[in-house]
């Protein structure tokens, strides 16, 4: 028995009032982190793996269906505005297509063949990685991507929410967060997709550190996309030379970016 499919600690859900709904999810999830720490040295060794390859001008893809697919598909769309890298530096790709980020693709997930088919137009080569997604550990998609990324000499690895399954024995460098049953039976979108969240934060900022994208506790090299980023830039170049607010924006708008004004500003210092 699958342990994402083992049946809720908690029984007539429908009984229940709001608060009791409530209280019991969350007790639920408070579980998860002590999960995750149990995960981190299979974190640590995969971190360790893709950093080298992308200093040699690797990538980092993720595959997934469904709700794992939708969180790998978030994380590395969030990685050129958190980190200024390229959008095709991450990539996260979701069985049955961006359609699929909002509706379900019937039987996408199914397909043994068909994520190595959307990697290809992408031109993999052995600096890239290539994690696959599945709470299971079971989905098709997944394990086919992973087989033939493999065999292509990828480096591969995978975050999964149940023990030896077999997409972790497709992996590499498998991780392995065993949450235990769902608050709602089966529903791996809760903990599950709460754990998947968390890893791959844990990875894609991890990995970004060690490739020089922070500099002390800050995002030096975020987009300036919105008001709200700007004000933030602002803050950091102030905090980090001690100089006035019209200063900051003088050498922002000169360099364009938190990193730039700041090597600029030291340099002329």
């Amino acid at each position: 028995m699958l342990t994402t499919e083992s049946s809720s600690n908690y029984h007539d859900l429908e009984k229940m009032s709001v608060q009791d709904i409530l209280t019991s999810i969350n007790n639920e999830d408070q579980t998860i982190p002590s999960a995750v720490q149990r995960s981190i040295p299979q974190i640590e060794a995969l971190v360790e793996q893709i950093v080298p390859r992308m200093k040699k001008g690797g990538r980092l893809f993720y595959i997934g269906a469904g709700t794992s697919g939708r969180l790998g598909v978030v994380d590395a769309s969030e990685c050129p505005p958190t980190f200024g890298v390229p959008f095709d530096l991450v990539v996260g790709i979701i069985a049955g297509g961006d359609t699929a980020i909002r509706k379900a693709v019937e039987n996408a997930e199914d397909d043994w063949n068909q994520a190595w088919i959307d990697l290809k137009p992408y031109q993999p080569t052995e600096n890239d990685t290539l994690i696959g997604i599945a709470a299971s550990g079971r989905t098709p998609y997944v394990i086919g991507g992973l087989n033939e990324a493999q065999n292509a000499g990828l480096l591969t690895g995978c975050v999964v929410c149940n023990d030896g399954s077999p997409v972790a024995k497709a992996a590499a460098f498998p991780v392995e967060v065993v949450v235990g049953p769902e608050f709602l039976t089966g529903s791996t979108r809760m903990k599950s997709g709460t754990a998947q969240k968390l890893v791959l934060n844990m990875i894609s900022t991890a990995v970004m550190i060690r490739l020089g994208k922070v500099k002390g506790n800050k995002m030096v090299d975020m987009q300036l996309t919105n008001e709200k980023l700007v004000d933030r830039a602002l803050r950091m170049i102030i905090d980090e030379l001690n100089i006035s607010p019209d200063e900051a924006e003088s050498l922002l708008e000169e360099h364009g970016s938190v990193r730039g004004a700041i090597e600029a500003a030291r340099k002329q210092g």
